[in-house]
């Protein structure tokens, strides 16, 4: 059986009475063409369902109205997020674009880019890998042409480039401010001249820095490559590793993970590009973003500058911008400088970073505590500020962020799980009839002023709703010492809500149905350990609901023991709050038996008083700390 004929355009012609070529023009929207006679031929195609061919037109016109867009690597979500943009931008244009990929092949990149051409009307080189030798030959066989993260040696060729070193720098300086001094560069293709920026403006600041020790390992730019670094970069030492591009940091933190390596408690790592999935690996990536979408964009438009007659050769650059995630964090404590005992008068003081999103308290060089004052967290995790590390004297941690067990738990901070029905807690809410249900109910508390004076943090905070609707406004009061026998420190949080609205009403998980879960204050979450003894002034093993006026935990570590002491501050003394399973936390609720009511213009205080101690106390020691 035969295959039905489809109609031509001689058959409309003839049905229209006009000749072949006033078909031709008229389905090219001539000017020429008479507006009846248009007419006549349009209804004379639709009668015969007739469909031009894109070849003949092709032919006719001189245009194909398809662009070569050549990428290295197509399996790269940077390099999809360009394509996207390009696309989007041509399609809009009534252009389609046809994708090859080289396979990161530089050897190949020639003669697909001119064969590409030859099939296109122009041609977008994204990343191009080849020789400068190969790359004069393509630009000249394939005019118009546009350059993606490379410029032509002699100009006079469209380009757009993002300044890589510059990105690898901020990156490089933040981790610098963060205490960093051992680095790992995972380096990608050779081929690649952004990753050869990024290396010569990383040994470039090494070389800057005497204290700074730098070691880029070849690695390349998959996953499975950023999975097979593992072995070197553990074996460096370095406390911070910067990855070629986002992928190759994916596959070191599935591999750091494997091997129960804590990021960034042992170790940062940071990835280049910011695609896509940076903000949902765990921890959320650290990176350097680059405007994927608008590269992609601009190249389309320089190609239509070009198709259209204009042939000057601009050259568009665009800065990379750093997005701080989780992925990245102070570094741990034993890598800092020598321990403040050799100084006569000790100080503690708090120092704002140059971001102004953090405030470090220091002593004698050493951290002590980081408060994050402008945390990156997700929605989810009802941003708020926190402390997180926290250290003893001789560098034991005593805070927990972000760990496998409720990852909305960071530090120490003020965390309540229902403000008129807006969680400032984070996770899932428990629901009576449903159980644990995430909601859309998360609210921020965004810190509006912060003031150091040497030992001593002032912040005036706003708590919102996820609708921004206001809330609370908060005055947080942090200060420090150092105890005289220098055998520890102490911290003091003071917190002033006040309702400045209305009316606010503050309840516990007990309130929807979980009669056990009756936490929400000043919330610390410390890291798991084993043998921790909790004692208060009932005794020990009674901790959960007491009421006493203070409580300690001791670790009796041979390498590395210390205490906690906690005292409560404010009028009234509420029930402690202790989770010991999955987690170590503690926290004073306020709202343990009923739900406490904020009345409009008055203010709910509430405060936490902490000594920090390297040995675990005995009966005799705590007794005489708590009577002070």
């Amino acid at each position: 059986m035969s295959s039905p004929r489809h109609a031509t355009i001689g058959d409309v012609a003839k049905l229209a009475g006009v000749s072949v070529a006033t078909v031709s023009r008229a389905m090219n929207a001539h000017p020429a063409v008479k507006p009846e006679t248009l007419e006549r031929v349009l209804a004379a195609a639709a009668r015969l369902d007739y469909v031009p061919s894109n070849a003949a037109r092709s032919l006719s016109l001189g245009r194909t109205h398809t662009v070569a867009l050549l990428m290295p690597d197509l399996s790269n979500p940077m390099f999809q997020q360009v394509l996207r943009g390009a696309n989007r931008a041509a399609a809009a244009a009534g252009y389609r674009l046809l994708v090859t990929d080289s396979v990161e092949d530089p050897g190949a990149e020639a003669d697909l880019a001119i064969e590409a051409r030859r099939r296109c009307d122009a041609l977008i080189l994204c990343s191009p890998r080849m020789s400068p030798r190969d790359l004069r030959r393509v630009l000249s066989a394939t005019e118009p042409v546009v350059l993606i993260n490379r410029e032509a040696e002699a100009g006079g060729v469209p380009s757009l480039v993002v300044d890589y070193a510059e990105g690898v720098r901020i990156l490089m300086h933040r981790l610098m401010r963060q205490g960093h001094r051992s680095f790992v560069y995972l380096s990608g293709p050779s081929s690649s001249l952004p990753n050869n920026d990024r290396v010569q403006a990383l040994r470039t600041l090494a070389r800057e820095h005497d204290d700074i020790s730098l070691t880029v390992l070849p690695c390349g730019g998959s996953i499975e490559d950023g999975d097979a670094a593992l072995g070197p970069v553990l074996e460096s030492g370095a406390t911070a590793v910067l990855a070629y591009n986002d992928v190759v940091a994916f596959g070191l933190l599935g591999k750091l993970n494997e091997a129960g390596v804590a990021v960034p408690g042992d170790i940062s790592v940071a990835g280049y590009d910011d695609i896509p999935f940076t903000r949902y690996s765990t921890p959320a990536l650290t990176t350097v973003s680059v405007p994927k979408e608008e590269l992609g964009r601009h190249a389309w438009e320089e190609v239509e500058r070009l198709l259209g007659g204009d042939e000057r050769g601009s050259v568009l650059r665009f800065p990379p911008r750093l997005v701080e995630r989780g992925s990245t964090g102070p570094v741990p404590r034993e890598h800092m400088p020598p321990s403040f005992t050799q100084v006569v008068n000790p100080a503690l003081a708090w120092h704002r970073d140059d971001d102004d999103v953090a405030v470090d308290l220091n002593v004698a060089g050493a951290l002590l505590a980081r408060y994050e004052r402008r945390p990156v967290m997700p929605d989810v995790y009802s941003p708020r500020p926190y402390l997180h590390p926290l250290f003893t004297l001789s560098g034991a941690v005593l805070t927990d962020a972000g760990a496998a067990v409720h990852r909305h738990q960071h530090g120490i901070s003020v965390a309540l799980p229902d403000v008129d029905g807006v969680s400032y807690w984070g996770g899932r809410t428990y629901l009576e009839d449903r159980g644990p249900t995430l909601l859309a109910n998360h609210g921020t508390q965004m810190s509006v002023e912060l003031v150091t004076s040497g030992e001593q943090m002032d912040e005036r905070l706003i708590w919102h709703g996820p609708d921004g609707a206001h809330q609370l406004s908060e005055r947080r009061h942090l200060s420090s010492s150092i105890r005289e026998d220098r055998t520890g420190w102490e911290l003091f949080w003071r917190s002033a809500l006040t309702a400045d609205d209305h009316d606010v009403l503050i309840t516990s998980p007990a309130e929807t149905g979980r009669p056990d879960a009756r936490y929400g204050g000043i919330f610390w979450r410390l890291p798991m350990v084993e043998k921790v003894r909790i004692v208060t002034a009932d005794g020990e093993g009674s901790a959960h609901g007491s009421r006493s006026p203070w409580m300690a935990l001791i670790h009796a570590d041979d390498a590395r023991p210390w205490t906690v002491v906690l005292r409560q501050h404010g009028p009234v003394l509420v029930p402690w709050h202790v989770r010991t399973d999955d987690y170590l936390a503690v926290c004073p609720a306020i709202a343990w038996d009923a739900p406490v009511r904020i009345a409009q213009g008055e203010t709910l205080e509430i405060g936490l008083d902490a000594v920090v101690l390297d040995e675990p106390l005995t009966p005799d020691d705590l007794q005489e700390i708590t009577r002070a």
